[in-house]
Order: structure tokens, then sequence, then C-alpha cells
């Protein structure tokens, strides 16, 4: 099934926290929700950033949105209603790279092509504290721990790196490994890992706390890897690469590939996750489409797409 979406590139989609929505962002300037099970828009476009969305993810309470954009704004959004929250959120001296809420929902970290790393107070709007500074270059990628004590980073530098939420300060040193940019990165659900991806085509697992890489690196994909996560239950992984392919990964045992890549979107995928019960994952492409799999029997159920008025 195929159903009108985005007209441009998409950048970015997640899962609702109770798995029943997606929200997605795109070239097109707009963030769009989507009824997780039918595929159907919820509502209108969310429309007031002036240049690409680069990143979008729902609230812990699933009431808000939050995006980032080249225009160099983060902007929160009421998910029921579509209207913006407040002004937009700015500070940052180049575009948005990712946004996230906290696990509380109290505040929202965001990483930007400017090296650096902010957090927001979600309630006012207000930059919380100065700037993470010590990438060397771009920051692609940022996640709040699921304690919320940590922050993580991947950057242009080749590196990613933990941040203390509350000082805002680096814990120990880079995690270094990577022979290309890190374009991805993500905690575990438990905390006790992070996974990154990277333009060298491979993923990475490293130990959370001290800070090693586990095991060798997966390698499969043929070009870079744009996006990873983990599996609610941390068992496996899914990537997202520019040789237009999703795979599966086990976490635990072998670090192999599960299965086949799943299908092949028509240009580079973007962005790929998770639902909340691991059913299901979600990609987004530079082909405009979003697409949802089985993440067990490794099949597409739907596919969102872009479709021209004489067309639909």
């Amino acid at each position: 099934m195929q159903i009108a979406g985005h007209g441009r590139h998409i950048t970015s989609v997640a899962f609702s926290p109770d798995g029943r929505q997606i929200v997605s962002g795109s070239y097109d300037e707009t963030i769009r929700i989507w009824d997780a099970h039918t595929g159907e828009a919820v509502g209108s476009p969310l429309a007031g950033h002036e240049h690409w969305v680069t990143s979008v993810g729902f609230s812990p309470d699933r009431k808000q949105i939050v995006s980032g954009s080249e225009d160099k704004t983060i902007r929160i959004w009421d998910a029921q209603t579509g209207e913006t929250v407040g002004s937009p959120l700015a500070g940052h001296e180049d575009g948005l790279t990712s946004v996230g809420f906290s696990p509380d929902g109290k505040q929202i970290v965001s990483g930007s092509y400017d090296n650096t790393i902010r957090i927001w107070d979600a309630h006012t709007g207000e930059a919380v504290g100065i700037p993470l500074a010590g990438h060397d270059d771009c920051v692609h990628s940022v996640e709040f721990s699921p304690d919320g004590k940590q922050i993580v980073s991947a950057s242009d530098d080749r590196t990613i790196r933990i941040w203390d939420a509350h000082t805002r300060e680096a814990v120990g040193s880079p995690l270094a490994g990577h022979d290309n940019q890190v374009r991805s990165v993500g905690f575990s659900l438990d905390g006790k890992q992070i996974v990154s991806g990277s333009y060298d085509k491979t993923i990475r697992i490293w130990d959370a706390q001290t800070r090693e890489a586990v095991g060798s690196p997966l390698t499969g994909h043929g070009d870079w890897v744009r996006s990873v996560g983990f599996s609610p239950d941390g068992k496996q992984i899914v990537s997202g690469s520019s040789d237009k392919t999703v795979r599966i990964w086990d976490a635990q045992n072998n670090r192999e590939a599960v299965g086949s890549p799943l299908g092949r979107h028509n240009n580079w995928v973007t962005s790929v996750g998770f639902s909340p019960d691991g059913k299901w994952i979600v990609s987004g492409s530079d082909d405009k489409t979003i697409r949802i799999w089985d993440a067990v029997h490794w099949c597409i159920c739907f596919i969102i797409s872009w479709l021209d008025a004489g067309t639909k």
C-alpha cells in the first residue's frame, strides 16, 4: 500500500513511545505525524521551519514533538493540535543535526554543525548552561542515556563522546575506533552499551562504562552507515545505509547480520528505528518514502510515499 507523504528527502523518523504513531521530518521543511498501523496522515503537516528539518522526536508522554532544522532553530510542537509551543529555541550558530528529549521530558539535547551540543529547558525554552564543547567537527547525533544522567554524541571528527548531563563535562576520553565520520549513535535501553554507525561502513558496539569497544565492528553494508539503534530488549541492532538497505544485527551473540537485508529503498536510508515493542522497524529515505517493516518476518508492511496530484 502506498500513501501520499513528503515531497522531498526524508531526514528523520521515529515511533511515539506507545508505538501508535510515527513522526517524520523532511527537506520539504515540514514535520508529519502518521498512524503507525494504517500509514494514514494524522492532521496537517507541521510547518514553521525556514529550512530543512533534520531531526524529530516525541516527548516521553507523547504530547509534544521536538524538531531541529538547518534554519539553526529547535521547535516544540503540540502533537495533538500541531501548533508550536512557545518561540523557537535559538542559540546554535549553525544548522541543527540532531535533537531529543530527556527521559523525563524536562530537557532537550541538540547537536549542530557548529561542533557543539546544547541542553535546553523544555518548558521555558532557555538554554541550560553553556554549550558542551570538545568535538573538532560537526556533531551529527546526540541522545540522553535512559536514566537521563549522561549524553552521548557522535561527530565528523570520527569520535564518540559521553557527557555528564548535569555538570556538562566530558566523561573520560573520546571513544575512538571508527575510520571515518560517525553519523549515528545511541544507548541500549539499560544504558550499558552504545551503538554507533559510521561512514567507514561499519557499526560498533561500546561498553558505556569502560568506553571500550565490544568485539569487532559489524560489517556488511556496502556504503556509509547513516542511522543505527538498539531494539528495546537490547538483543538486536537496526541500521540504515547509503547502500539503500536496512539491516538487523545480533547485538549479543555472534554480532552477525540476522537474515538478509530488509528489501531496498530507491535511495539512501537516512533514519531507522524500532517500535517500542520491538516488532516493527521504521525507515526513512532520500527516495522520499517512509517504510514500515515487520522485524520478526523481515517483510515490508506498507510505504508512505509522495504521489503527484495526478496519480493520487
